[in-house]
């Protein structure tokens, strides 16, 4: 199996920043696309910042010059930067990836998503 296991979530004013963390793991053969998506109260999850296997990045319009991914193959974990964060970038944040696992001796591809963690700006 294979689990998405983010951290770095939490409170924070206007203005300040968070670093989220998103760690794979389980029998993983390899991962392709890794990203970001966030859902606020009332709305639908919307894709924040993905990255490709070989690091090619895109960013949703709302987070551009503000937001970074990043990720770090060795440790199958990717990241989000973020910065000048804003009251309307509250929602809970989920990671997901397109992964390619061991089954037997198979390779099967899945998507998969983390449990969400909850970011919140406020003054």
């Amino acid at each position: 199996q294979v689990q998405l296991v983010e951290s770095g979530g939490g409170s924070v004013q206007p203005g300040g920043s968070l670093r989220l963390s998103c760690a794979a793991s389980g029998s993983i053969f390899s991962i392709n696309g890794m990203g970001w998506y966030r859902q606020a109260p009332g709305k639908q999850r919307a894709l924040v910042a993905d990255i490709s296997s070989d690091g090619s990045t895109d960013y949703a319009d709302s987070v551009k010059g503000r937001f970074t991914i990043s990720r770090d193959n060795a440790k199958n974990t990717v990241y989000l930067q973020m910065n000048s964060l804003k009251p309307e970038d509250t929602a809970v944040y989920y990671c997901n990836a397109d992964i390619l696992r061991w089954v037997g001796v198979s390779r099967i591809r899945g998507n998969y998503w983390g449990q969400g963690t909850q970011v919140t700006v406020s003054s």
